[in-house]
């Protein structure tokens, strides 16, 4: 009997913590030594360096996410919450045009999960890296003058863009996907370090289905619909 009691404990406590991307792995350790150093030359400072610890395990967290499988549906890249919903042309180096097309933004903060995720399922066609600014990465300048990776999927619907950001905080932009690749909607393919933020361009017939302010999940959140008849979605603050 206590045997199971003690089985059923550690099933619990497994389904409850987070896994930890592997590129925190050298982030975490670094952490974690400096906080023994700093604990030979005053020990408050050790514990203090251990709560950094764990807040950078917590941030580089990477849980599992249920992702709808609709080929009309536009899942979000990232954690954050929704800054911006306009006709933005985008950036030249996507290789999208000139035409303005509708841009979803996607703004995370330093407590947010920061995988970033396949919007919908296709091929990469282009993978552009732009070096550029670190102001920050609300600003709507952010989008053309930061530093940022844009990711070109060609999709069911049409090509689409996925610019990741870099912010104040974020120094360092991850994308581990390749050309031609194929991702599956709400597959992982990069991080940003720290802070930041990822614009998606979408083609004529995506229709919103955010708000401003509203919270996504990364992988789970609906940010658009092709091919709908309904019109933008109208939302309340309760």
């Amino acid at each position: 009997m206590w045997r199971r009691e003690f089985m059923s404990l550690i099933n619990t406590v497994r389904n409850t913590l987070v896994p930890v991307h592997k590129e925190g792995y050298p982030f975490i350790a670094g952490f974690f030594v400096v906080s023994l150093v700093l604990g030979f030359l005053w020990e408050p400072l050790m514990w203090i360096g251990f709560i950094l610890t764990a807040w950078c395990a917590y941030f580089f967290r990477d849980p599992e996410r249920m992702t709808p499988l609709d080929d009309d549906l536009v899942i979000s890249p990232a954690d954050g919450r929704v800054s911006s919903i306009a006709m933005m042309t985008p950036p030249e180096e996507l290789g999208l045009g000139t035409v303005p097309m509708l841009r979803i933004t996607v703004f995370m903060n330093v407590f947010n999960c920061h995988v970033n995720r396949a919007p919908m399922q296709g091929s990469i066609r282009r993978i552009a890296y732009r070096a550029g600014k670190f102001v920050n990465a609300e600003l709507d300048k952010a989008s053309h003058e930061n530093e940022r990776n844009g990711v070109v999927i060609d999709t069911a619907h049409g090509e689409i863009g996925v610019v990741q950001i870099a912010g104040l905080v974020a120094r360092r932009i991850v994308c581990w996907s390749a050309m031609n690749d194929t991702l599956q909607a709400g597959e992982r393919f990069g991080l940003i370090r720290f802070g930041s933020r990822l614009d998606v361009f979408l083609p004529e017939g995506a229709e919103p289905r955010v708000s401003l302010g509203q919270t996504a999940i990364a992988g789970e959140t609906v940010l658009a619909e092709f091919g709908s008849v309904k019109g933008p979605v109208i939302s309340r603050r309760g």
